[in-house]
């Protein structure tokens, strides 16, 4: 049933059958049910390049890509995550149809607080909902929350090896260059901790589906101080490629 509102994105569904479904269009299931979903395309090559990886399944259409698995370990995949919700976490919806029933996602964000360091690992716990994917998923609210069960477990690992962390939201927004002082403030004070592009839509599609999902973003550009600064963030191969192994262990815990 809709619910009619003066806002179209408001108009929240909540029946779970589309004209188009994604069962409709993988047609079989994956033999493996872990994924990682990484933003770090260079840790990605590494590991084809050593052999660690190796091609699964290649998803076509107009923009094709390659999802891999992990040769001593089947039953995990790697993908390297595409930019945004609809991206995102609409390619959450095709890989669930296959199987995959827990994930974890790896990526960077910009700080709102620049205590936090460059390459600190923030555990998600949710997000403030600034796009508009999410709202064809969950009916209409400020926050939504990642499964408490899951972010417990991923910080029980890192406490376990020391692993040092953060946990709390981020501020999810579909607009890169409207990350605005004000807004920036405002979402500092609603107890956001970074900005990125994607988890309140893949949180969405965990909830909406029911599987297994948590992230951990790691502190990148610095977007709290008076002028924008890149600090870079997307140079730091080492962080990058020891988070990916680390969400490998971690997707095997939750």
């Amino acid at each position: 049933m809709i619910t009619k509102n003066e806002f179209p994105i408001l108009e929240f569904d909540t029946d779970k059958v589309a004209k188009l479904n994604p069962d409709m269009i993988t047609g079989h299931k994956f033999d493996a049910t872990r994924m990682v979903i990484t933003f770090f395309p260079e840790a990605l090559n590494k590991l084809i390049a050593s052999g660690a990886v190796k091609p699964y399944f290649e998803i076509g259409g107009e923009n094709p890509f390659t999802i891999y698995q992990f040769v001593d370990d089947k039953d995990i995949l790697i993908v390297l995550g595409q930019v945004g919700c609809p991206a995102c976490a609409g390619n959450l919806e095709v890989f669930y149809a296959f199987g995959v029933s827990k994930v974890m996602f790896c990526g960077g964000g910009g700080v709102l607080d620049k205590n936090i360091k460059v390459g600190q690992l923030l555990v998600v716990d949710g997000a403030i909902r600034d796009e508009g994917f999410s709202y064809h998923y969950i009916e209409p609210s400020r926050y939504i929350y990642s499964d408490k069960k899951v972010a417990d477990k991923i910080a029980a690992y890192l406490e376990q090896y020391k692993i040092p962390y953060l946990r709390g939201i981020t501020w999810t927004t579909d607009a890169l260059f409207r990350e605005t002082a004000d807004k920036v403030e405002l979402r500092k004070s609603e107890g956001a901790r970074i900005v990125e592009m994607e988890q309140a839509g893949c949180i969405a599609v965990a909830q909406f589906r029911g599987f297994d999902y948590g992230a951990i973003i790691y502190g990148g550009d610095d977007v709290a101080s008076e002028e924008w600064n890149h600090r870079g963030w997307n140079t730091r191969e080492g962080i990058r490629y020891n988070l990916v192994m680390l969400c490998k262990e971690l997707v095997k815990e939750i």
